[in-house]
Protein backbone atom coordinates (compact mmCIF):
# COMPACT_ATOMS: atom_id res chain seq x y z
CA UNK A 1 0.00 0.00 0.00
CA UNK A 2 1.13 3.08 -1.04
CA UNK A 3 0.25 6.93 0.56
CA UNK A 4 0.84 10.25 0.47
CA UNK A 5 0.75 12.07 3.62
CA UNK A 6 0.11 16.56 3.85
CA UNK A 7 0.81 18.14 7.06
CA UNK A 8 2.10 21.44 7.26
CA UNK A 9 3.93 20.42 10.89
CA UNK A 10 7.42 18.70 9.64
CA UNK A 11 7.51 16.90 13.15
CA UNK A 12 4.07 15.36 13.37
CA UNK A 13 4.88 14.39 9.54
CA UNK A 14 7.59 12.73 9.75
CA UNK A 15 6.15 10.89 13.48
CA UNK A 16 3.48 9.70 10.94
CA UNK A 17 5.81 8.33 8.25
CA UNK A 18 8.39 6.48 10.81
CA UNK A 19 5.00 4.84 11.90
CA UNK A 20 3.95 3.78 8.69
CA UNK A 21 7.07 2.83 8.07
CA UNK A 22 7.23 0.22 10.84
CA UNK A 23 4.06 -0.63 9.65
CA UNK A 24 5.18 -1.99 5.94
CA UNK A 25 3.64 0.98 4.64
CA UNK A 26 5.33 3.01 1.57
CA UNK A 27 5.08 6.27 1.78
CA UNK A 28 5.22 7.89 -2.11
CA UNK A 29 5.25 11.47 -1.10
CA UNK A 30 5.25 14.32 1.46
CA UNK A 31 3.14 17.44 1.00
CA UNK A 32 3.30 20.67 3.50
CA UNK A 33 0.89 22.58 1.54
CA UNK A 34 -2.66 21.92 0.29
CA UNK A 35 -1.41 22.64 -3.82
CA UNK A 36 1.41 20.74 -2.80
CA UNK A 37 -0.71 17.69 -2.34
CA UNK A 38 -2.68 17.96 -5.13
CA UNK A 39 0.59 18.08 -7.49
CA UNK A 40 1.95 15.20 -5.29
CA UNK A 41 -1.36 12.88 -5.19
CA UNK A 42 -1.54 12.96 -9.57
CA UNK A 43 1.98 12.44 -9.95
CA UNK A 44 1.94 9.59 -7.49
CA UNK A 45 -1.50 7.93 -7.94
CA UNK A 46 -1.26 6.58 -4.12
CA UNK A 47 -3.99 4.08 -2.46
CA UNK A 48 -4.95 6.60 0.31
CA UNK A 49 -4.02 10.04 0.63
CA UNK A 50 -3.69 11.00 4.64
CA UNK A 51 -4.41 14.63 4.88
CA UNK A 52 -4.50 17.90 7.78
CA UNK A 53 -7.25 20.02 7.69
CA UNK A 54 -5.74 22.99 8.61
CA UNK A 55 -2.88 23.71 6.36
CA UNK A 56 -1.20 27.27 4.93
CA UNK A 57 -1.56 29.70 4.23
CA UNK A 58 -4.57 30.50 6.04
CA UNK A 59 -4.60 27.12 8.56
CA UNK A 60 -8.43 27.06 8.14
CA UNK A 61 -9.59 24.22 6.04
CA UNK A 62 -7.14 24.04 2.60
CA UNK A 63 -6.59 20.75 3.90
CA UNK A 64 -10.31 19.69 3.61
CA UNK A 65 -10.85 21.42 0.03
CA UNK A 66 -7.81 19.78 -1.09
CA UNK A 67 -9.82 16.40 -0.08
CA UNK A 68 -12.27 17.01 -1.75
CA UNK A 69 -10.57 18.06 -5.02
CA UNK A 70 -9.06 14.66 -4.24
CA UNK A 71 -12.30 12.48 -4.49
CA UNK A 72 -13.09 14.50 -7.76
CA UNK A 73 -9.95 13.67 -9.65
CA UNK A 74 -9.48 9.80 -8.57
CA UNK A 75 -12.95 8.79 -6.63
CA UNK A 76 -11.89 5.70 -5.80
CA UNK A 77 -8.66 6.33 -3.72
CA UNK A 78 -9.32 6.30 -0.51
CA UNK A 79 -8.63 9.50 1.89
CA UNK A 80 -7.80 9.63 5.65
CA UNK A 81 -8.24 13.16 7.01
CA UNK A 82 -6.22 13.96 10.49
CA UNK A 83 -7.51 16.27 13.09
CA UNK A 84 -6.10 17.84 16.52
CA UNK A 85 -9.78 18.67 17.40
CA UNK A 86 -13.19 16.74 16.68
CA UNK A 87 -14.73 19.39 14.09
CA UNK A 88 -18.45 17.90 13.64
CA UNK A 89 -18.74 20.66 11.02
CA UNK A 90 -15.97 18.74 8.62
CA UNK A 91 -17.28 15.43 9.94
CA UNK A 92 -20.80 16.03 8.31
CA UNK A 93 -19.36 17.61 5.05
CA UNK A 94 -17.46 15.05 4.52
CA UNK A 95 -19.84 12.40 5.04
CA UNK A 96 -22.74 14.39 2.85
CA UNK A 97 -20.02 14.18 -0.15
CA UNK A 98 -19.35 10.20 0.06
CA UNK A 99 -18.64 8.38 3.04
CA UNK A 100 -17.13 5.50 0.69
CA UNK A 101 -13.32 5.23 1.06
CA UNK A 102 -13.23 8.10 4.19
CA UNK A 103 -11.45 7.93 7.58
CA UNK A 104 -11.54 10.69 10.09
CA UNK A 105 -8.70 10.50 12.89
CA UNK A 106 -7.50 12.91 15.73
CA UNK A 107 -3.99 13.18 15.43
CA UNK A 108 -3.17 12.41 19.19
CA UNK A 109 -4.84 8.88 18.33
CA UNK A 110 -2.72 8.05 16.09
CA UNK A 111 0.02 5.98 18.36
CA UNK A 112 -0.82 2.56 17.43
CA UNK A 113 0.61 1.40 14.02
CA UNK A 114 -1.50 -1.86 13.93
CA UNK A 115 -4.08 0.38 14.51
CA UNK A 116 -3.29 2.91 12.01
CA UNK A 117 -2.11 0.42 9.41
CA UNK A 118 -5.47 -1.34 10.07
CA UNK A 119 -7.03 2.10 9.33
CA UNK A 120 -5.61 2.77 5.74
CA UNK A 121 -6.09 -0.55 5.17
CA UNK A 122 -10.01 -0.75 6.12
CA UNK A 123 -10.43 2.71 3.87
CA UNK A 124 -8.41 1.71 0.87
CA UNK A 125 -10.73 -1.35 0.60
CA UNK A 126 -13.75 1.08 0.67
CA UNK A 127 -14.64 1.20 4.11
CA UNK A 128 -15.21 4.48 6.48
CA UNK A 129 -12.87 4.72 9.71
CA UNK A 130 -14.03 7.43 11.92
CA UNK A 131 -12.56 8.19 15.59
CA UNK A 132 -14.26 7.35 18.58
CA UNK A 133 -14.53 10.81 19.69
CA UNK A 134 -15.45 11.98 16.21
CA UNK A 135 -18.65 9.25 16.30
CA UNK A 136 -19.25 10.38 20.00
CA UNK A 137 -19.14 14.22 18.60
CA UNK A 138 -21.67 13.63 15.87
CA UNK A 139 -23.88 11.47 18.49
CA UNK A 140 -23.54 14.81 21.27
CA UNK A 141 -24.54 17.29 18.14
CA UNK A 142 -27.96 15.71 18.13
CA UNK A 143 -30.54 17.38 19.31
CA UNK A 144 -32.54 16.66 22.91
CA UNK A 145 -35.52 15.85 21.25
CA UNK A 146 -34.20 13.83 18.49
CA UNK A 147 -34.87 9.83 17.90
CA UNK A 148 -31.94 8.90 19.31
CA UNK A 149 -33.43 10.09 22.38
CA UNK A 150 -35.36 6.20 22.15
CA UNK A 151 -32.21 4.22 22.64
CA UNK A 152 -30.75 2.71 25.89
CA UNK A 153 -27.27 3.98 27.08
CA UNK A 154 -26.92 0.39 26.06
CA UNK A 155 -28.05 0.87 22.28
CA UNK A 156 -26.20 4.17 22.19
CA UNK A 157 -22.69 2.19 23.45
CA UNK A 158 -23.48 -0.36 20.26
CA UNK A 159 -24.71 2.25 17.62
CA UNK A 160 -21.34 4.29 18.83
CA UNK A 161 -19.42 1.37 18.04
CA UNK A 162 -21.21 0.30 14.55
CA UNK A 163 -20.07 3.70 13.61
CA UNK A 164 -17.01 3.43 14.41
CA UNK A 165 -16.64 0.75 11.75
CA UNK A 166 -16.64 -2.61 14.17
CA UNK A 167 -18.63 -5.90 13.49
CA UNK A 168 -21.05 -7.81 15.66
CA UNK A 169 -18.41 -9.98 16.36
CA UNK A 170 -16.00 -7.07 17.35
CA UNK A 171 -18.90 -5.10 19.17
CA UNK A 172 -19.33 -8.09 21.41
CA UNK A 173 -15.72 -8.90 22.19
CA UNK A 174 -15.20 -4.37 23.08
CA UNK A 175 -18.20 -4.80 25.37
CA UNK A 176 -17.40 -7.93 26.58
CA UNK A 177 -20.77 -9.88 25.73
CA UNK A 178 -21.93 -12.60 23.32
CA UNK A 179 -22.37 -12.15 19.73
CA UNK A 180 -26.15 -12.85 19.87
CA UNK A 181 -26.36 -10.54 22.64
CA UNK A 182 -24.76 -8.02 20.22
CA UNK A 183 -26.94 -9.00 17.20
CA UNK A 184 -29.91 -8.16 19.21
CA UNK A 185 -28.39 -4.56 20.01
CA UNK A 186 -28.26 -3.51 16.65
CA UNK A 187 -31.39 -4.91 15.48
CA UNK A 188 -33.17 -2.47 18.42
CA UNK A 189 -31.35 0.09 16.95
CA UNK A 190 -32.49 -0.38 13.24
CA UNK A 191 -35.92 -1.20 14.41
CA UNK A 192 -36.16 2.26 16.38
CA UNK A 193 -33.97 4.21 13.95
CA UNK A 194 -36.00 3.10 10.91
CA UNK A 195 -33.02 1.60 9.20
CA UNK A 196 -32.77 -1.65 7.51
CA UNK A 197 -30.13 -4.09 8.13
CA UNK A 198 -28.47 -4.93 5.05
CA UNK A 199 -26.77 -7.45 6.50
CA UNK A 200 -23.43 -5.58 4.47
CA UNK A 201 -21.84 -4.38 7.73
CA UNK A 202 -20.06 -1.52 5.54
CA UNK A 203 -23.50 -0.47 4.40
CA UNK A 204 -24.95 -0.63 7.89
CA UNK A 205 -21.99 2.13 9.30
CA UNK A 206 -23.01 4.28 6.06
CA UNK A 207 -27.09 3.96 7.37
CA UNK A 208 -26.18 4.83 10.71
CA UNK A 209 -23.42 7.58 10.01
CA UNK A 210 -25.86 8.93 7.36
CA UNK A 211 -28.80 9.09 9.84
CA UNK A 212 -26.21 10.94 12.31
CA UNK A 213 -25.58 13.64 9.93
CA UNK A 214 -29.12 14.04 8.98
Amino acid sequence: MRVVIADDNLLVRRGIVGLLGDGGVEVAAEASTGDELLELVDAHVPDVAIVDIRMPPTLTDEGLRAAVEIRRRHPQMGIVIVSEHVEVGVATQVLAESPEGLGYLLKQRVTDIGDFVGTLRRVHAGGSALDPQVVSGLIGAQRDDGPLQALTTREREVLQLAAEGLSNQAIAERMVITLRSAEKYVSSIFTKLGLPDTGSEHRRVLAVLEYLRS
